[in-house]
């Protein structure tokens, strides 16, 4: 299974694509998707001040810029309210459609970061077993996609996600 787990800078990340654990307005923000606007350069506001929002669970995307990568997947995750409001299959949606959006761009490799894990509050051991789930689901079915690698933040991070990988990857 083409599933990887790793401590890293999704900006520095050589893929083709990287997803951006955006807001709705798509602007830039604080977390993952501050550190991607900076890194990127100020022409991606530009190109997402034209893609007129996302919503929760969908993604959009644009170009790399001054990424190693090509492209970047902005994707809304939800926020996290217990587990009683759609949150999990919001956050499928956001793993699922990001890799739709990958698919139809051509995309061979993409990072994602733990989407909605940091100021939206999703606990992160349930947050990472949708994502690899949704993932390994997914790519059952698409064998275009040839590597997916989820940065984790925090060695900490990298831990749980090590952990929730031994169930596809034993």
């Amino acid at each position: 299974m083409p599933i990887t787990a790793i401590h890293a800078d999704i900006t520095r990340q050589p893929v083709d694509a990287i997803v951006n654990a955006a807001n709705s307005s798509l602007l830039g923000g604080g977390g993952v998707d501050g550190a991607i606007h900076r890194a990127a350069g100020p022409d991606l506001v530009h190109e997402c001040r034209m893609l007129g929002g996302c919503k929760t669970g969908e993604a959009k995307l644009t170009r790399g810029y001054r990424l190693p990568a090509k492209h970047i997947i902005h994707t809304v995750g939800p926020v996290w309210r217990g587990g009683a409001d759609g949150e999990p299959a919001l956050l499928a949606s956001c793993y699922r459609r990001s890799l739709e959006v990958a698919v139809a761009a051509g995309v061979r490799s993409i990072a994602f970061p733990s989407i909605s894990t940091g100021i939206y509050g999703y606990p992160i051991e349930h947050a990472s077993r949708v994502a690899i789930d949704t993932v390994s689901g997914f790519l059952a079915d698409h064998p275009e996609i040839e590597s997916v690698t989820f940065c984790c933040f925090s060695a900490s991070d990298l831990a749980v996600y090590e952990q929730a990988l031994k169930t596809v990857n034993p």
